[in-house]
């Protein structure tokens, strides 16, 4: 773990959502933690999604609030839970024993130092933490994530995140199982600045409580593209007619061959290629126009959003 702390860590102004399903094994632990950090109890939400073992019981002879999610998923858990908050500042961690508590001060600092709405947790995985197929499928989809909304992020997934109350409150949480992380870093990459701290990422304790499954991934992929279609359509529109390069350019090439070494001229092929090249070029740029747009407007979002908090400030 990195970093330096060097903004005082105020444990009243952090609350701590903890969404569980049969986590008996670990949901101790992790309140302990949490509790040597210095979270008071009455900041600490658990969530449970309908628990089928002694998940509840060992939370509430700990002392903190245990909730019944809304519904059922991921998202509906957080949002639950941001119901019983009054904190400022709000961490989502998952109740497995992965996340270390000890991070939230370095999230905090990161959260304060550079005025960020939503800091996540950016794991650094042991050989024993996650199998390598999962290492290879969070890579893709950060890197598709970090494509589709123009950000530089490490590890989009990560189960442990602390975001303003106030802006969490504003997302759908309409994204079921486990997109909901990509969810809420969608809202905010659109409108908000996104940091992120290297965390340490530990074994699960209970290593037969495992939920997220390799097919998972490709649901999250899917989602991805929902949320681009509603945080940034017209990237996400000529990013797909940018696609058109491909078949041009391999028309294209197979013209040009035959052609050169055959001596066959293609007149409406040839021609076909250069509309699909010209058109997919084109939409590239627009794409790429659009990417920066978005920027922009995420930049003035911010400032208008900081002029306010000085407005009412001074008031």
């Amino acid at each position: 773990m990195t970093g330096s702390l060097k903004t005082s860590f105020d444990p009243s102004e952090v609350s701590v959502i903890i969404p569980v399903l049969n986590e008996e094994k670990a949901i101790g632990v992790v309140i302990d933690e949490l509790i040597q950090v210095g979270i008071p109890l009455e900041n600490i939400v658990v969530v449970d999604g309908g628990s089928t073992d002694k998940t509840v019981e060992i939370a509430r002879s700990k002392g903190v609030k245990v909730v019944m999610q809304e519904g059922k998923g991921k998202a509906l858990a957080v949002k639950t839970g941001l119901q019983y908050v009054s904190t400022p500042i709000v961490v989502v961690m998952d109740g497995d024993g992965t996340y270390p508590a000890s991070a939230i001060p370095l999230l905090y600092s990161e959260l304060k130092k550079k005025k960020c709405s939503l800091v996540i947790g950016a794991r650094l995985f042991g050989k024993e933490s996650q199998r390598l197929i999962f290492k290879i499928g969070n890579k893709l989809l950060t890197l598709a994530f970090n494509t589709l909304y123009g950000t530089n992020l490490r590890d989009v997934l990560s189960g442990m995140y602390m975001g303003l109350t106030d802006k969490m409150r504003e997302v759908n949480y309409e994204m079921k199982g486990f997109s909901v992380e990509v969810e809420i870093a969608s809202h905010f990459a659109n409108l908000c600045d996104v940091c992120e701290v290297p965390i340490e990422y530990r074994p699960r304790i209970d290593p037969k409580a495992k939920k997220l499954g390799v097919t998972h991934g490709f649901k999250i992929a899917v989602d991805m593209i929902k949320l681009t279609w509603r945080y940034n359509p017209t990237f996400l529109i000529f990013t797909l007619g940018s696609l058109l390069l491909i078949p041009g350019l391999i028309l294209g090439i197979w013209v040009a061959y035959r052609y050169y070494f055959m001596g066959v001229v293609h007149h409406i092929k040839g021609l076909a290629a250069l509309i699909l090249v010209g058109a997919g070029f084109q939409s590239l740029i627009s794409a790429i126009m659009a990417l920066y747009v978005k920027r922009l407007e995420r930049r003035v979002y911010m400032k208008i959003d900081e002029i306010k908090t000085l407005v009412n400030s001074t008031r």
